[in-house]
């Protein structure tokens, strides 16, 4: 982890420009299967296409002072579809058709076999990213939990091995980022607050599977998802959270700035560094540095200055890319402006 005093970071996403996406089609949903026709460059040319994004991500991050940067997850059609969708046992192709939460009907993945990864997926993005900056370097990946409760089980008779099967996936990957240079590795899990029956029963011992032997630093990021997808007004609190005080991540990432989270519950993950969504992502306004300083005063009534990280409340992948980068360094003059306080 930095040593530097509330260092800034995201939570993955950035902008995809708009050369590179339908933009129009991206702000229909977050996509469960692959979504092909997300992409306005085809092959051979979208790789190179993606690569070219992926370093003005990483620019942008840089030019706005964040310290841990990612890659902008600009391969990805969203956060999760990407790994879930190239492992064995997926059928991608003949999706199911559920109706979600908020009735909506959504093509998920249909688990047919058990969940194994044939293979690295992100590694090669890690090294791209490792290759062009210099900076603490984080990868995302989805966590095990999400990625069971975004597809539909027709394999496996207890659904709590179909969560451990994608644990035990996802650390074969997890170490294999680690070895091709990451800082920081991410696990997106923010289905966690959906089911939190079954979060009680599986989740901590799935993550800690996830996690299982890896020494660079480890995050789990929950969400009430994309400002952009979730209409109306987000609740003030995670059904979810107290119990991840014994999972095996260093930090616990939540988003508070949107939801005005009450964060007197941060008292129940002591034991964590704390990465603070301290930009609204449902604001269109940037904020002012001040705003933000405020956000961050308010957290350091409940956390130590040294255990917490200044970050988004989510990805900005739905955010024009002038608004997230004016996000991005009104979040680094308020982390400053707190940071010469504390000094």
């Amino acid at each position: 982890m930095a040593e530097r005093l509330l260092p800034t970071t995201v939570v993955g996403s950035y902008p995809q420009p708009d050369w590179l996406v339908d933009r129009a089609l991206l702000k229909t949903g977050v996509p469960r299967v692959r979504m092909h026709e997300l992409w306005r460059v085809k092959e051979p040319y979208l790789g190179e296409a993606q690569d070219d994004a992926t370093v003005l991500a990483i620019r942008d991050m840089e030019r706005a002072g964040i310290d841990i940067v990612t890659d902008g997850e600009m391969r990805r059609e969203s956060y999760s579809n990407r790994f879930a969708t190239a492992l064995d046992g997926i059928d991608n192709d003949n999706p199911a058709v559920i109706t979600n939460r908020a009735g909506r009907s959504v093509s998920v993945p249909r688990v047919v076999g058990r969940v194994k990864r044939r293979g690295p997926v992100e590694v090669e993005d890690m090294k791209f990213l490792r290759k062009h900056t210099a900076r603490q370097a984080k990868i995302t990946l989805p966590g095990p939990f999400t990625m069971a409760q975004q597809a539909k089980n027709e394999f496996y008779k207890d659904l709590d091995e179909m969560v451990m099967d994608f644990a035990a996936a996802v650390n074969e990957e997890v170490k294999d980022l680690e070895a091709a240079g990451a800082d920081v590795i991410q696990l997106d899990d923010p289905w966690l607050r959906n089911d939190p029956e079954a979060a009680k029963r599986i989740a901590v011992r799935a993550l800690n599977r996830a996690l299982e032997g890896l020494k660079t630093t480890t995050v789990v990021h929950l969400c009430f998802g994309y400002a952009a997808v979730i209409a109306g007004q987000k609740p003030s609190g995670y059904s979810f959270l107290p119990q991840l005080a014994d999972c095996a991540a260093d930090q616990i990432s939540i988003e508070a700035a949107q939801p005005r989270l009450d964060l007197g519950m941060l008292k129940d993950l002591s034991g964590k560094t704390i990465m603070l969504g301290v930009i609204d992502l449902g604001d269109p306004a940037v904020e002012t540095a001040e705003a933000v300083a405020g956000r961050i005063r308010a957290a350091l009534e409940h956390v130590d200055a040294k255990k917490l990280v200044v970050a988004p409340d989510c990805g900005m992948k739905y955010l024009g890319r002038d608004t997230a980068f004016g996000k991005l360094q009104a979040m680094v003059q308020g982390a400053e402006k707190v940071r010469g306080e504390l000094s």
